[in-house]
């Protein structure tokens, strides 16, 4: 493997309009993101990632752009992100933004060009197709729900929408389009930008010809996935991105990929790969419903256990992965991955070891050191989210009652992760002096930064040690380049694994118990030190090991040992 500067690397995504707001108006700044890098260095983080900053209608929350090259006024000036971006570099961490290029706003001048010329040259930015019998090219559902083709006004023609209406896609297939992509990346990489993650990628190759698939829902509509599945030909495009951008600029880039064929994952994150790395989303996959959310599975630890090891072995093959809990798109996973027992700090902090010490760049996301939780609303009108609105009726008219509809949304809405950062136990948890924009979680009271630095035993405590573990001189190399290995998987509550290095063979063993009752395992070699613990001094822990030449966990423990 060809070693990059980025390897060793802890990331953390700001979700900025629920970061920190500084000057009242319910909004995160990118004031308040220069005023946390701080606390974020002290946390071990290397890479920023900053969820969309553009200038946007934020009908989707700034993922529908209307002007790449400037910053949302809610969020700042961009003599502020220069600013960010220096007081980053003085500290040597790096800022990663968005790139969302599969779709654009409609506000965007392009697409308004488009719209007043429908045989122009704009027009071609876009899929502005005609329709079959007086209706829309194909029977295409987009991600949130309706019909993906939405008419031209004065024209027989429909423009394509992979996601919301006000989100036209862009066509990839126009050299010009590309180009101006192209453009802008490269602006953005030499201001000092360190790279990307890139958004919905995989869904610029479109079959042009728009074929119907047979219906998987009584709306008569297919999901437009099913295009992006059948069509060949994505990577010569983002071989062609590359090429004219990152490549140049050795940028980090990672990518949001989903619906990839199976044999693709050396050409996305091999050595030369589209990608520097992509998120591991094979657990998420694991909550798919066949219908949507009220129909999602729980889940089964065994299962997600495995999965990850299997998603694990994997990768390590192929390249490296970007590992998560919880990111803007998907629920806390202090509410996901933990079974009912362990949803306490002591599960917390578990389930931060067991991430965070796998083979990949590990992402932590805003709040998740300090275990922030899903948040419990009364009425749908109390989400914002687009998605969330949509997966509401689904649920209502598949039969599901009020209570079992909103019950889905607390389990899967993206809103669970961007309620607003909880600094303090103060009025809307020291996030705002205004009224936030979306209402905070009750439970700031309880969950917070402040109190939580007050501690030495808190999870933000926590997540610090086992941070400064992973990046500390004597493991780093194990915790970067060592190979991942599944361990005691016929222990049914077990999740454990080693990390061994193929240079020096050091050996860790990450051991964790999501059961109930107290699990004892013979170690296979001897116990050299304990490097972390979340429930006993590590003294406590090697003690005992050294004893009894077995390591004996309790109900959500976890322990990090070096054997020899």
């Amino acid at each position: 493997m060809k070693k990059k500067w980025w390897h060793d690397k802890v990331a953390y995504q700001i979700y900025p309009k629920s970061f920190l707001d500084t000057n009242g108006d319910g909004i995160g700044d990118l004031r308040g993101i220069i005023s946390k890098l701080d606390y974020l260095k002290e946390l071990g983080i290397d890479i920023i990632w900053l969820s969309p900053i553009y200038k946007s209608p934020f009908v989707d929350q700034g993922y529908d752009i209307s002007d790449y090259y400037a910053i949302a006024q809610e969020f700042g000036t961009m003599e502020e992100f220069d600013e960010l971006l220096a007081e980053a570099k003085k500290r040597g961490m790096y800022i990663v933004m968005d790139l969302v290029v599969n779709h654009c706003s409609d506000q965007h001048e392009w697409f308004k060009k488009a719209l007043a010329d429908p045989d122009g040259e704009y027009a071609d930015y876009f899929y502005f197709v005609k329709g079959k019998d007086g209706r829309e090219p194909s029977n295409y559902r987009s991600y949130f729900g309706g019909n993906a083709w939405e008419p031209v006004p004065g024209t027989d023609k429909y423009y394509l929408h992979m996601f919301a209406k006000e989100q036209p896609d862009l066509n990839w297939e126009n050299p010009v389009l590309r180009q101006k992509i192209y453009d802008m990346v490269n602006w953005w990489l030499a201001k000092g930008l360190a790279g990307f993650r890139i958004d919905a990628i995989i869904n610029i190759k479109k079959d042009t010809a728009f074929p119907s698939f047979p219906p998987d829902g009584d709306d008569g509509l297919a999901s437009c996935v099913k295009m992006v599945e059948e069509v060949q030909g994505v990577g010569a495009l983002l071989e062609d991105l590359k090429h004219a951008t990152f490549e140049k600029w050795d940028a980090f880039t990672v990518a949001e990929v989903f619906n990839m064929k199976e044999d693709e994952l050396p050409e996305f994150i091999g050595d030369d790969g589209h990608f520097s790395t992509m998120f591991d989303f094979s657990a998420h996959e694991l909550t798919y419903g066949e219908h949507g959310w009220y129909d999602s599975k729980p889940i089964e630890f065994k299962k997600w256990r495995d999965t990850l090891f299997a998603s694990q072995l994997k990768l390590q093959k192929a390249g490296f992965a970007a590992n998560i809990i919880e990111n803007h798109d998907e629920p806390r996973g202090a509410s996901r991955y933990l079974p009912e027992h362990a949803r306490n700090e002591a599960g917390k902090k578990m389930l931060g070891t067991t991430s965070i010490l796998l083979r990949g760049i590990p992402f932590i996301y805003q709040g998740q050191e300090i275990g922030m939780t899903n948040c419990i609303r009364n009425d749908i009108s109390e989400y914002d989210d687009i998605s969330t609105k949509d997966q509401y009726q689904v649920a209502i008219d598949a039969g599901c009652s009020r209570e079992e509809a909103l019950r889905c949304c607390y389990e899967n809405s993206r809103d669970n992760a961007r309620t607003p950062m909880q600094w303090t136990d103060d009025e809307n948890a020291g996030f705002t002096d205004g009224t936030p924009w979306l209402a905070m979680n009750p439970n700031y009271r309880q969950i917070n930064v402040r109190e939580q630095e007050a501690r030495t035993d808190s999870v933000l405590a926590y997540y610090r040690r086992l941070v400064h573990l992973r990046k500390a001189d004597a493991y780093r190399e194990t915790f970067t380049y060592g190979i991942f290995e599944p361990a005691y998987q016929e222990m049914a509550d077990v999740f454990a694994y080693y990390r061994v290095s193929g240079e020096s063979g050091q050996r860790i063993l990450v051991a964790a118990n999501f059961g109930t009752d107290a699990v004892s395992l013979t170690l296979a070699y001897p116990c050299r030190q304990v490097l972390l613990s979340n429930l006993r001094a590590e003294s406590a822990v090697e003690t005992a090991c050294e004893k009894a030449n077995a390591l004996t966990l309790g109900s959500c423990e976890v322990a990090v040992i070096e054997l020899g």
